[in-house]
């Protein structure tokens, strides 16, 4: 008789998809993760969850919570993440639903990073702060007073899609795959760097880094101003990887663009929680519905 329960977290990323049990506590009690495929990735997802299902026979899974990137539908019924091109229109909330026979939830993946590191994290004595990912995406998740924000459909804190400024060559005109241009994600994600340098990110040439930073913390400096928010809490391999190089430069130009009473002293961090961070995000996604 199982005397443990859980949530199955599911977190559905651009270059792995994983998966987990997470206590009500937060606690990670059993994981498993894999490359994402290039193309067609609901085989290999759906593997990777019965996998840890059957890993967690003795536990009671009393729902799932996904993480994912968007733009979807509200709940999750239909995504279609940039990263994932051949998704569109993906009925997700019911495709796992019908896998796992378990109540699921489901959340834009910077949401669920805003969640977990207010819940365990970064940003868990801020009542109001914004999580952004860095990785083959730019999102976020914005929490104003300890709630967060959903919007008319859904997708509030689409971070990666603000414009950034003018004033350094050709940044008003580079195409994002949003369909727009000059978006803070056509200039600092993962596929855009390779693109740019012709190599993988991680090894950016430290100007390059730099410049990311200033860009996101112009981008951020916008945010501060309409959201009075405190804190903005970082994580996605990309920006982690470029480390304190690209923290500084970000910080730099929030605190020169900040002037305002209520902008000033608003920080920039790394994620509190690492590379659990989403996967109890995805958990928290569940919890804080089942709870609501």
């Amino acid at each position: 008789m199982s005397t443990t329960s859980g949530i199955l977290a599911v977190d559905i990323g651009g270059t792995k998809l994983a998966a987990a049990v997470v206590t009500a506590q937060g606690e990670i009690i059993r994981r498993d993760r894999v490359a994402t495929p290039a193309r067609a990735p609901w085989a290999t997802l759906s593997a990777l969850i019965k996998r840890i299902q059957a890993a967690a026979s003795d536990i009671d899974l009393v729902a799932c919570g996904v993480a994912c990137g968007g733009p979807m539908k509200i709940g999750g019924t239909e995504v279609s993440p940039l990263h994932i091109p051949t998704w569109i229109d993906f009925p997700l909330l019911a495709s796992i639903s019908e896998l796992t026979g378990l109540k699921t939830y489901i959340d834009n993946d910077a949401k669920a990073l805003a969640l977990a590191e207010g819940w365990k994290g970064a940003a868990r004595d801020c009542a109001n702060f914004m999580a952004v990912v860095i990785g083959t995406g730019v999102g976020g998740g914005l929490v104003e007073n300890n709630r967060l924000a959903v919007g008319r459909s859904g997708n509030a804190g689409h971070f990666g899609h603000i414009v950034v400024g003018s004033g350094m060559g050709d940044l008003d005109d580079r195409p994002c795959r949003c369909g727009g241009r000059g978006c803070l994600e056509a200039y600092v994600s993962g596929p855009a760097v390779e693109r740019e340098t012709g190599r993988d990110p991680m090894y950016a040439p430290m100007n390059l880094k730099v410049r990311n930073g200033i860009l996101l913390g112009r981008a951020v400096a916008t945010v501060a101003a309409v959201a009075d928010i405190s804190r903005i809490v970082v994580g996605g391999s990309v920006a982690l990887g470029w480390g304190e190089p690209f923290f500084q430069a970000a910080n730099d130009e929030l605190a020169s663009r900040s002037k305002l009473p209520f902008t000033t002293g608003v920080s920039i961090v790394p994620l509190g929680l690492g590379e659990s961070s989403a996967l109890i995000g995805a958990a928290a996604v569940a919890l804080t519905s089942i709870a609501s």
